[in-house]
């Protein structure tokens, strides 16, 4: 079995050791991207500030040392700034609560996260857009500007908030919003070969689409590997909450073409389309994403058709492990090498990126065999 190889249980172990370093060092506070060997800092309003609190609960679900729960706790209630400041929430809501509130609620059962996960679900339920049936991304970042009609493949994960919203309300409406959010995904950003596109602007008046915007890609017509692997991941726990085939073909459409364009190690480079002359970087966050999704999607199919899914997850983090990690480096607070954030305005280029290390370790639990998963209604 996968959960028993030796590597699996290796990894964990100097992923255990290396975390509880680093800590002691990072406290509660929203690390996002490694600089120099040392995680920068971001606001608690910064959309990936749900990971290291993520992190801390798949270590104290394993551990149950207090150190980990208490940082987790510790972030979790400088949130609740971001709430009352309201201004700076956007669609990564999903991101920021589910891997902190929903994660404690399911952990320790508290009802105070369970209270902030659900007032944040009703938030997030509000930027749905009707005319369009898409869930808005982002605020305008200048005065005057109107992205008002723009939705991104990422938020297909911010959909389980709404998911779990409606599991411990028993009220539809949350559910209701996610699908027909998937549904515009399918319709709008998956191409007939199971590439994504990242931005798609709707007219947000008429709900009418205007184009694909290339966003963190190289271009509108290339095809992103982190968002492939958003889709990956994203069109699996569709499935899993509303067990409807549309999105399992779409997931197996999304992860086949991400498996076939994989180089030899199985790490991704940042674009799947890249002209001759554009640096190959590797994104190994995009890796560690997709292998996560690919893991769940091996659980869910028939099984005939499970062994290509888990192997090709166990793959890409068995690699990420071998070749891409820093666990004796003191001087490097990332546990996985070569991420690239932002690749077209120059960001975080070749750098450990917190999500990437969230989502190693979260696959890394599933192949020791948790079956709980923060992202979806434990069915």
């Amino acid at each position: 079995m996968v959960s028993n190889q030796t590597w699996v249980n290796e990894a964990w172990e100097k992923t255990t050791i290396k975390l509880k370093r680093t800590s002691e060092k990072i406290g509660a506070n929203f690390p996002h991207a490694s600089v120099d060997g040392s995680y920068q800092l971001e606001a608690p309003s910064w959309w990936t500030a749900g990971f290291w609190p993520g992190l801390q609960w798949l270590l104290y679900r394993e551990t149950k040392e207090n150190s980990f729960k208490e940082i987790a706790e510790q972030c979790e209630e400088k949130l609740d700034s971001v709430i009352t400041d309201y201004y700076k929430l956007d669609h990564d809501m999903g991101f920021m609560w589910t891997l902190t509130s929903v994660a404690r609620y399911k952990l320790l059962g508290e009802e105070d996260s369970k209270r902030r996960a659900l007032l944040v679900a009703n938030l997030l339920m509000g930027r749905f857009n009707p005319e369009g049936n898409y869930i808005r991304a982002w605020n305008p970042w200048h005065e005057g500007e109107d992205n008002s009609g723009w939705a991104i493949i990422d938020c297909l994960m911010n959909l389980s908030l709404l998911f779990w919203a409606s599991e411990v309300t028993g009220d539809p409406r949350y559910k209701h919003v996610a699908k027909k959010h998937g549904e515009t995904v399918l319709e709008h950003f998956i191409r007939k070969d199971g590439s994504v596109h990242h931005i798609v602007r709707f007219d947000s008046a008429t709900g009418e689409r205007v184009e694909a915007i290339g966003g963190q890609g190289f271009s509108p017509d290339s095809a992103w590997s982190r968002g492939t692997s958003w889709a990956v991941y994203g069109l699996t726990l569709l499935y899993k909450h509303t067990q409807e085939e549309q999105y399992l073909q779409a997931a197996k459409n999304v992860s086949h073409f991400f498996i076939a364009n994989l180089p030899d190690d199985s790490v991704p480079y940042w674009d799947f389309r890249l002209p001759d002359h554009i640096t190959k970087h590797r994104d190994s966050s995009a890796g560690a994403i997709a292998a996560c999704g690919l893991l769940l999607l091996g659980s869910l199919v028939e099984p005939s058709e499970q062994r290509m899914y888990k192997e090709a997850g166990t793959k890409i983090l068995k690699s990420l492990y071998e070749n891409y990690g820093a666990w004796e480096d003191l001087n490097e607070d990332g546990l996985i090498l070569e991420g690239t954030s932002h690749y077209p305005e120059g960001k975080n280029i070749d750098v450990p990126l917190i999500y990437g290390d969230y989502y190693f370790v979260e696959g890394l639990a599933m192949l020791k065999g948790h079956k709980q998963l923060f992202w979806s209604v434990d069915k």
